[in-house]
């Protein structure tokens, strides 16, 4: 099978295996010349011919029709010298059927066609009645052109089903690889938007603790560093736990389960709870129903993120951060807004790109500046549909 749905022009060692089909021709035709029609046994002009017939095949592949028209031009003397007629028709079939399982249905028409004219012509010169049994059996030579088209159309939607197959399986590599990167960019935002919001948070919390043992060493308000010092352990606590949810993804083939519930408005209030701990006073109110799990998450992460920023670039004791989410029109509007200092210096970081990242992930838009009265405000919207 292997040979017969392979394209004859691109098959392995095919000069070899044409040089021994050309041998086997010679043989098939010098046996036929010996075992019938005695009286027409070739002489030693025919018998060169006979056998000269056979030595175009070593280069059919190559060149199918200069082979025929060079098995034609060797043939039309033998047969006009009446020589045993039926000898030459195994390499003149073989001619015949590379040059139709090779060319188009066209050619192979016309060529047959010319060859059979050739073939009427010479034996009308030769014998009349040779030249009626010449048409009576050239249903063979049709039968060969049209195997020689049929296989070729074989080949041509076998090949297809293999260039189908290749690239539904490029295709589904890249899908693979599509998914990988999108996965690893999910996770890298997550973990960037974790470690920046719980590392500002201890920052904050530290600095605290610190300010109030430096501030007046003799009256320590021991009280003040331990509550600063409990927000730092629960920070870690918190950090620790929705780390190990993310990092849990990676071993998703061996645990399936492993992965927890994904974060959504209902971890709005411990957002809002860890930044007050910070020192801000953050001003919730979350008036929408239920979202989409992927919407949630990104409203989430944007939220994080926005109030990370705003207790790191806010610049104030006494900090106010407005947090509002509510949904109309099919889609979820998330505004955080503060009445800080604004964004600051020095090259902006990941966290504005996540923001916006998140939101593209779910058909979404985000704009972040400043505010009209002041402070940095970000305003995500959110399609609960899925469409932008």
């Amino acid at each position: 099978m292997a040979v017969v749905n392979r394209d004859p022009r691109t098959a392995p060692h095919a000069t070899r295996n044409d040089a021994w089909l050309a041998a086997a021709a010679a043989v098939f035709s010098a046996t036929v010349a010996l075992t019938t029609d005695l009286a027409r046994r070739p002489d030693a002009l025919g018998w060169t011919l006979l056998l000269a017939v056979a030595v175009p095949l070593v280069w059919r592949r190559r060149r199918p029709l200069l082979v025929l028209a060079l098995v034609v031009a060797l043939v039309v003397p033998y047969h006009a010298l009446d020589n045993n007629h039926a000898a030459p028709t195994a390499a003149e079939y073989v001619a015949l059927y590379t040059v139709a399982v090779t060319g188009r249905p066209l050619r192979t028409v016309l060529t047959g066609l010319a060859v059979l004219g050739i073939s009427v012509s010479v034996m009308l010169t030769v014998d009349t009645h040779r030249a009626l049994e010449l048409l009576r059996v050239s249903g063979w030579v049709i039968a060969v052109l049209f195997l020689g088209v049929d296989v070729r159309y074989y080949r041509q939607y076998v090949a297809a089903i293999v260039e189908r197959a290749e690239r539904a399986e490029r295709t589904r590599e890249e899908e693979a690889r599509r998914r990988v990167a999108e996965e690893r960019l999910r996770i890298a935002r997550d973990l960037h938007d974790l470690l920046a919001h719980s590392i500002t948070l201890i920052g904050v919390q530290a600095s605290v603790a610190a300010h109030v043992l430096a501030a007046d060493p003799d009256r320590l308000d021991r009280a003040a560093v331990a509550q600063a010092l409990d927000d730092i352990a629960e920070t870690c606590r918190t950090a620790r736990g929705e780390l190990r949810t993310t990092l849990e993804v990676l071993r998703e083939h061996d645990s399936p389960e492993a992965r927890g519930p994904l974060p959504g408005l209902h971890g709005l209030p411990d957002l809002a709870q860890a930044a007050r701990l910070a020192g801000a006073r953050v001003e919730l109110a979350v008036t929408a129903g239920e979202a989409p799990p992927a919407v949630g998450a990104a409203a989430y992460r944007i939220v994080q993120e926005a109030l990370t920023n705003a207790v790191r670039h806010g610049g104030r004791d006494d900090l106010t951060v407005r947090v509002s989410v509510d949904d109309a029109e099919g889609a979820l509007r998330v505004r955080v807004s503060d009445d800080g200092a604004g964004a600051g210096p020095g090259a902006p970081g990941f966290g504005l790109v996540g923001m916006r990242e998140r939101a593209r992930s779910v058909g979404g838009t985000v704009l972040a500046g400043p505010g009209a009265g002041g402070g940095f405000e970000v305003t995500a919207l959110l399609p609960l549909g899925g469409t932008a």
